[in-house]
């Protein structure tokens, strides 16, 4: 289990890689935050929709970083757009298979950072 979680990084950039351990506590981080905008706000006008936008781009983050580790380029996230395909993709290609071992072109093996 990753200790020591780097949030801002993790939703705000897409540079660098992300193990599925990680990438799992953030796709969780993103709904309990959707859930709780949800009780919070309702889903009709503008404060929802800024949430939204908001969640959007941290999970595009988030799903890039996993794509690095990879080895793909973030633009496979494209998949996300079509309904059911989207989801299957990643719920098998980030969030079940592993990373490159070792370091790819986006860079070094997040569980040898991590010590794993």
């Amino acid at each position: 289990m990753p200790t020591n979680l780097d949030w801002k990084w993790m939703f705000t950039t897409p540079e660098g890689r992300i193990e599925r351990g990680r990438w799992w506590i953030g796709v969780a981080a993103l709904l309990v935050v959707a859930l709780i905008s949800t009780i919070l706000f309702g889903t009709d006008g503008l404060v929802p929709f800024i949430i939204t936008i908001v969640l959007q781009l941290a999970g595009l983050m988030l799903h890039i970083k996993r794509c690095h580790d990879r080895d793909k380029s973030g633009w496979w996230c494209l998949l996300l757009l079509i309904p059911v395909v989207g989801f299957l993709w990643a719920l098998i290609d980030l969030g079940l298979l592993e990373g490159t071992p070792g370091d790819n072109r986006f860079g070094p093996d997040p569980l040898a950072r991590a010590g794993v």
